[in-house]
């Protein structure tokens, strides 16, 4: 089964549970065969900050999701003959940005994008992420805005600020 016919199956019930399926993911460590389902809140901004209400996906909801994905993977027949771990997770404050949509959500943000050409003769850009379409996305830094369209982009992730301790703002 390929990681989108396992993404029609699992959505469902990320979406039930007021979740937005992120990314699925197969993978082998040490020998074992995992799964690896991310999701994020429906909608969801991490820059939001600590108010439980918005932001990230919280441990309670992650191991509820959890439950439930190998519940109905296990009605499915999934893998039935090939044993394989379950991994369900959040994206992280510093997020791959592999698909469209996952740059439409994160515009505003700051990003770090390797290209797979240079492009200004660098192919490493750090800037905030402006906008977003269907086939590229524009990022501002220092030296102005640049496009980049999605064939050009070799990995490309949010950056997460961290504020230094005690500052207010």
């Amino acid at each position: 089964m390929r990681e989108k016919e396992v993404g029609d199956l699992v959505r469902p019930v990320v979406e039930a549970a007021g979740l937005e399926l992120w990314e699925v993911s197969f993978g082998r460590e040490g020998g074992r065969r995992i799964l690896r389902v991310t999701v994020d809140r429906a909608g969801g901004d991490q820059r939001a900050g600590l108010d439980e209400n918005v932001g990230g996906v919280d441990l309670d909801t992650i191991a509820a999701t959890s439950q439930r994905l190998s519940r109905r993977l296990d009605l499915e027949g999934f893998e039935q003959d090939r044993p394989y771990e379950l991994e369900v997770s959040s994206p992280g404050l510093e997020r791959a940005l592999r698909e469209p949509r996952h740059f439409e959500r994160s515009v505003g943000q700051q990003v770090r994008v390797k290209t797979v050409e240079p492009v200004d003769g660098r192919r490493v850009h750090e800037g905030a992420l402006v906008s977003a379409d269907a086939e590229a996305i524009v990022i501002a830094s220092d030296g102005g805005e640049l496009r980049v369209v999605y064939d050009g982009i070799a990995s490309a992730r949010t950056v997460f600020e961290w504020k230094k301790a005690g500052s207010r703002s």
